[in-house]
């Protein structure tokens, strides 16, 4: 197999697994109840950010722009790094191994006048960044996609370097 087509095989994977993530986030939401907190909603960007830029590299790919995929690659991983980073930075808030954001708490609902104030206060349920809603393995929502974000953020790598190898290849053989 190709260098090229282990890069196209790696960045399928990356969007697979990328697209699984992000819609078991979803899923424990919408079905399973779970209000995100503000740090939660925010892990979820790089998986907005990420995941198109990763397909637009793999088109690139196979139009053959090995040049401007590999920078994306390389973007993506980079997206994907700072994801996984603010899994760990809420892991360790939750561990209470640092202080979290103070300004970190979410609901369910806004009120829209005054007269409905009081009737949101009793339906909001306010989420802190610092607390564990639930845990597998020991690992919360958000040691959880420090993981998917991490192994993202791998995928992302190899599939870069298996271009930059390619590019390094067809440069000596020619």
């Amino acid at each position: 197999m190709t260098a090229d087509r282990i890069s196209r095989n790696l960045t399928g994977l990356l969007l697979v697994g990328g697209l699984a993530a992000i819609a078991t986030a979803w899923g424990f939401q919408l079905i399973g109840g779970y209000v995100p907190c503000k740090l939660c909603l925010e892990q979820r960007i790089p998986y907005y950010v990420g995941l198109p830029l990763a397909l637009l590299a793999l088109f690139l790919m196979q139009a053959r722009r090995t040049g401007l995929a590999l920078a994306l690659l390389l973007v993506v991983a980079a997206v994907f790094a700072y994801g996984s980073g603010l899994g760990i930075y809420q892991s360790g808030a939750e561990w209470q191994f640092w202080d979290g954001p103070s300004d970190c708490g979410g609901g369910t609902s806004t009120p829209t006048s005054a007269a409905n104030m009081l009737q949101a206060l009793k339906s909001t349920r306010v989420v802190s960044c610092t607390e564990a809603s639930w845990r597998m393995f020991g690992l919360s929502f958000a040691g959880w996609n420090a993981v998917a974000s991490g192994g993202l953020t791998l995928l992302a790598l190899l599939a870069a370097f298996g271009l930059k190898r390619r590019g390094n290849t067809a440069s000596v053989g020619a």
